[in-house]
């Protein structure tokens, strides 16, 4: 086993444990988790995307590797909504097949491995990872939040405003204006907006800033420890081991085909497939919680991909070298 594996995982594993005791000896009750979530979702996580989207020079970036990456990406995800059918529960199922932990373990986990070079290249992904899979996640979410409503679906009728427009097409334009208007993207345009000017925030505003994103990765994960301590997990272990197989093994193995297809190789794809390889990231737990579907099981599945990781990604490591 590889210590720099352990060393990466070990925080993401040791604090969704302490939310898991806390939850347990009673310190936060099941009622807090629904206003918890918010804080993360509506707070924590705008501050980490604009302050890291607002430091992104997109002229220096090169995007192939990342296009092969989300090649792979959407392949995977429309695949899975057409096995699961289309409907809140098969996109955020779709989501935590395709959403990788690239922040709090990623980052880490490449520097130590592959060092500046290879940190350059996931940098690359990462500023526009959240872009684009958040983005596209909150656009089907919308859609099929507005099919199960006039189909009437239970549960779907409190995620739609009131008066919601019934035509295809008034449809399409609301869920996309739900989605730019939407604590996930909304951050991330402006950030990459604000870092085209060249200007620089002042200290006094941006250390609150970088303090909220810093508090974003911590909470996430005691908030999933929390849930799962509130959460009857076993009766999921199944669902959840066949969810975290397809994210932590399946979806590197598709970035790599992809990838040599492309003729993408080296160092690039290297990075990319240790990418995927990744385990279920806490935002898709959020995303489960915003739209009131598969909570428990989400919940499990980061939980379980996490745990895999530590014998998936020394794996996948192993192969690499037979793989570029």
């Amino acid at each position: 086993m590889n210590s720099p594996v352990f060393a990466a995982l070990f925080p993401v594993v040791l604090l969704t444990a302490m939310g898991f005791i806390a939850g347990r000896v009673g310190w936060i009750r099941a009622g807090a988790i629904k206003d918890l979530s918010s804080l993360v979702f509506l707070l924590l996580t705008p501050a980490l995307l604009f302050r890291t989207m607002s430091q992104v020079d997109i002229a220096q970036l090169d995007f192939t590797p990342v296009a092969a990456y989300f090649l792979a990406v959407a392949l995977l995800f429309a695949g899975t909504l057409v096995v699961q059918g289309f409907n809140r529960r098969a996109a955020v199922l779709a989501l935590a097949n395709t959403f990788s932990n690239t922040v709090m373990i990623g980052i880490a986990l490449v520097g130590l491995m592959y060092g500046p070079a290879g940190l350059v290249t996931l940098l690359t992904l990462v500023s526009v990872h959240s872009l684009v899979l958040l983005t596209s996640a909150t656009v089907v979410l919308e859609l099929a939040v507005a099919r199960e409503f006039r189909q009437g679906a239970p549960g779907a009728a409190a995620l739609v405003p009131q008066h919601a427009p019934r035509h295809a097409l008034a449809t399409v334009l609301m869920a996309v204006k739900n989605s730019l208007l939407h604590p996930v993207p909304l951050p991330i345009m402006a950030g990459l907006l604000f870092a085209q000017t060249g200007w620089v925030m002042p200290a006094v505003m941006d250390k609150p800033v970088e303090l909220l994103g810093t508090a974003f990765g911590p909470l996430a994960l005691v908030l999933v420890g929390v849930t799962l301590a509130h959460t009857p997990v076993g009766r999921h272990w199944r669902q959840a081991l066949a969810l975290a197989g397809i994210k932590n093994l399946a979806h590197p193995l598709l970035v790599a085909v992809v990838c040599r297809l492309l003729g993408v190789g080296g160092l690039p794809m290297t990075v990319m497939v240790v990418a995927a390889a990744l385990p279920i990231g806490a935002n898709v737990f959020l995303f489960s919680q915003r739209y009131q579907v598969a909570e428990e099981l989400v919940t499990a599945s980061v939980v379980v991909s996490t745990v895999l990781a530590l014998l998936s990604l020394p794996l996948v490591f192993m192969l690499l070298p037979y793989l570029v």
